[in-house]
């Protein structure tokens, strides 16, 4: 299933920020975010991830296909590396967390606490989570942050395996991940225009 917005207008804290955004991304494609800070790519993946409503428009594909990543690795400090993943995968239904721990070369810290990990093992972490949701669409938001050059290019041997079995990737990234299933979207000419101000002549 194809992941489809047309003309959709987000906002954040109820003020427009990108206004008709329209793009389709089928399964086995991957979707790179691009333009300046501040300019709405976080609220635009937000609002497919479900975590708030968009203001106008369509966004069809997206709900419950979503295993979204942002900032916050969503970890359990007092879990061990492989408890996390098996809370994980169980609140997805599954049990497998094998081929998560290896892909982020997180086997040897399996049984480490997600407390007493670096900044760069919890990053790879919370990005395992991803491959223990079974969802076909990741929604994510700077997802190399904290990563090292060969946790860079875990990550991206991650995505590529996703898109040959056939999922897909939404993400905002500065970092070329070489992928060549990967497209650009530029929301710089998406940026809502300043609405004038509203006057109450009640109050005039």
């Amino acid at each position: 299933m194809d992941l489809t917005l047309a003309d959709v207008t987000v906002a954040r804290g109820g003020v427009p920020v990108l206004e008709g955004v329209s793009f389709s991304l089928a399964p086995g494609r991957a979707l790179v975010l691009r333009g300046p800070n501040g300019s709405g790519k976080t609220t635009l993946l937000r609002t497919v991830a479900g975590l708030q409503p968009e203001l106008s428009g369509t966004i069809e594909g997206a709900g419950e296909r979503v295993a979204y990543a942002a900032h916050a690795d969503g970890l359990k400090a007092m879990l061990s590396v492989g408890e996390n993943l098996r809370f994980w995968a169980r609140v997805f239904g599954l049990s497998e967390i094998g081929a998560a721990l290896a892909a982020f070369d997180l086997e040897r810290l399996e049984d480490r606490l997600a407390g007493n990990l670096s900044a760069g093992q919890k990053r790879r972490l919370g990005l395992a989570r991803l491959m223990v949701t079974g969802r076909p669409l990741w929604v994510l938001d700077e997802p190399t942050v904290s990563l090292d050059a060969a946790s860079v290019a875990l990550f991206a041997d991650a995505v590529r395996a996703h898109l040959g079995q056939g999922g897909s990737a939404l993400m905002a990234t500065h970092i070329d991940l070489g992928i060549p299933e990967a497209g650009i979207f530029d929301v710089t000419s998406l940026r809502a225009r300043p609405r004038a101000a509203v006057q109450d002549e009640a109050f005039l």
